[in-house]
């Protein structure tokens, strides 16, 4: 229940913190910057590499097999719901908590143990504003445009792979897929990766902050961060895809 508490009042926290750093965080805009390039830009060959793996793999396994149903159109809902709506946020989400979680939180603890959170106290500078504000909107930026770049990517290098079993024109296979694409696709996918990249942050954030005084906490603050950080965001995919079956 406590830990409840505090993570609610850290993420409020954060978001109040969001509106100062808009208005005056001039200072702590290069973390952003530098913070959405390793999230964002340096994931874009790995996110490619799955994309594209994903979108070949429902077209090599659903084409054979649709096609004994004489049901071939249904590969393109059928790789919108897998690599636009369910597996793309949720992959983007694993590859972020691989790399950027971990980098985060031992970074966080790292400034709390060398007492660099404190001398930032000490001269009357919010910590909260100016460490945690721009990784909170670098990861979640991040992970908003990986996803983004992660569906075109699927569904791009899943007409390479379509044209092996059965060869269309691109403007037929990329209107079959327009057409099936709905704007309740879009929603689900961008709210799934706007969510799984605060909570991500927050994850990273507070358990980097939630160190002590010894050096050994470090690397376990990045595990905690990773572990915390994986079981919430798959919750919150459940959640988010209960909400969207229901409605």
């Amino acid at each position: 229940m406590n830990n409840t508490l505090y993570s609610l009042g850290f993420l409020a926290k954060t978001l109040q913190g969001v509106w100062a750093f808009i208005f005056r965080g001039k200072a702590s805009r290069k973390i952003l910057i530098m913070q959405i390039l390793f999230t964002f830009v340096d994931a874009l060959g790995i996110s490619a590499l799955l994309a594209i793996g994903i979108g070949a793999a429902v077209n090599v396994i659903g084409i054979p097999f649709l096609t004994m149903l004489s049901q071939e159109k249904m590969i393109y809902p059928l790789l919108i719901i897998i690599v636009t709506r369910e597996l793309g946020p949720l992959l983007c989400a694993f590859i972020i908590i691989a790399r950027s979680a971990t980098a985060i939180a031992t970074e966080m603890a790292s400034m709390v143990i060398s007492h660099e959170v404190e001398a930032y106290v000490s001269v009357g500078v919010d910590p909260i504003e100016h460490l945690a504000v721009p990784r909170f909107l670098g990861v979640t930026i991040s992970l908003f445009l990986l996803n983004i770049f992660f569906s075109i990517f699927g569904l791009v290098g899943s007409f390479a792979v379509a044209q092996l079993f059965n060869p269309l024109p691109a403007s037929t296979y990329f209107a079959y897929l327009l057409e099936d694409l709905q704007i309740s696709d879009i929603v689900v996918s961008s709210v799934k990766s706007i969510s799984f990249g605060m909570i991500i942050s927050l994850m990273a954030i507070m358990r980097g902050f939630g160190v002590e005084r010894a050096s050994t906490e470090i690397p376990v603050a990045g595990l905690r961060a990773v572990g915390s950080s994986f079981l919430m965001v798959i919750l919150l995919d459940i959640i988010i895809v209960a909400l969207f079956y229901m409605a």
